[in-house]
């Protein structure tokens, strides 16, 4: 795929330059428009795709928060991890990470899923592929994009320092191989999914981001939405 072609902010676009030219991403490309050929929707809207990458600057990145695949319903997905639009109905795994924040920090638990805020204060909040079919989760797992955001997770690993991982859920802990743990700080918990029985309940990850936050005499993350 031609760099030039690809809609993305510019300072991502300079740090992962060389992946836009990688096989692999006109595979990213072709597993899309397959699915689209076959009369099935993808979401979120390609104008959203890279949306996390354009509200969080590389150089703005503090913290980063690694979910799996985008939402498969209408109107859901955002191109921001956990995220949904302001009027979309509250996911389950979003209600648990605000009652988690609630009992942590206090901070009341806010009507609407839109997480734009967080982002541009720089939590990156990066889904592992960045596209999926109409209610099927997963679909777009093997078309290239983990490649991808495996080589964001190690850019930002390689170029910043004092980046806070957040790493919920089994999937998201088997990225930790590509952070360098001497350069940056990683806090493990359960998936807030309701699957996980409650096991994200009380990890505190809100106010010890802050925490790490603060001890780098740079600002914390106003959580409040």
């Amino acid at each position: 795929m031609n760099p030039e072609l690809v809609t993305i902010e510019e300072s991502w676009k300079q740090a992962v330059w060389d992946e836009f030219k990688k096989p692999y991403f006109d595979e990213i490309k072709t597993g899309i428009e397959l699915s689209k050929s076959q009369g099935k929707a993808v979401y979120p809207p390609g104008g959203l795709i890279f949306n996390a990458f354009q509200l969080t600057p590389i150089d703005q990145v503090k913290v980063v928060i690694i979910g799996q695949d985008p939402y498969h319903g209408p109107g859901e997905a955002m191109g921001l991890s956990f995220s949904v639009p302001k009027g979309v109905r509250v996911p389950p795994s979003l209600r648990n990470i605000y009652k988690e924040l609630y009992s942590d920090t206090g901070i009341a638990i806010p009507n609407h899923g839109d997480l734009s805020s967080w982002a541009k204060q720089g939590v990156l909040l990066l889904n592992a592929m960045l596209t999926v079919e109409h209610k099927s989760p997963g679909s777009h797992k093997k078309i290239g994009w983990q490649q991808f955001t495996d080589a964001v997770i190690s850019k930002i690993s390689e170029s910043r320092t004092g980046v806070i991982f957040l790493l919920w859920g089994r999937f998201a802990q088997h990225k930790v191989d590509l952070i360098d743990a001497n350069r940056h700080h990683i806090l493990t918990a359960a998936h807030p999914s309701p699957l996980a029985r409650n096991a994200f309940s009380g990890c505190k990850h809100f106010s010890k981001t802050n925490d790490l936050l603060i001890k780098q005499n740079r600002s914390p993350i106003n959580w409040s939405l």
